[in-house]
This record gives C-alpha cells, sequence and structure tokens, in this order.
C-alpha cells in the first residue's frame, strides 16, 4: 500500500510540475495560430468552424468597419 502511495504522490508533484508548463505551451500555439491566421487574413466563421468548412478570405482594400458579413 505505501508503495502505491509514494507512486500517487510522484505522480501528482509531477503534475503540479508539468502542468504550468503544459498550459503555456498551448496557450502560445493557440495565439500562434490565431496571429498566423491574421496574417494570411483568413476568416473562420462560426458556421464554417462547426461545419467543417474552409475559411474564407477577407477582402482587402480600403478601411473595413467591423467583421465581414456574408
Amino acid at each position: 500500500m505505501t508503495t502505491f502511495v509514494s507512486y500517487l504522490v510522484v505522480l501528482a508533484f509531477a503534475a503540479l510540475l508539468l502542468g504550468p508548463g503544459l498550459y503555456g505551451i498551448l496557450r502560445d500555439r493557440r495565439i500562434d495560430r490565431q496571429l498566423r491566421a491574421v496574417a494570411t487574413r483568413l476568416v473562420w466563421l462560426p458556421r464554417q468552424r462547426s461545419g467543417g468548412l474552409p475559411p474564407t478570405p477577407r477582402r482587402s482594400g480600403g478601411w473595413h468597419l467591423g467583421p465581414v458579413i456574408h
């Protein structure tokens, strides 16, 4: 029984040490993905994200007020 408790303690310490780092890595990847989408000027509409459709290219040229509405 003490061996099992020891394994649980080691696992808890590993989770406490690795958890914040893994969370930060996932957050950085999400931000990078968002920046890449802005750089390629792609707009993900909610219906496209849920339906698996490809992103819609954003029209460039001139100022626009607000999001692109289709």
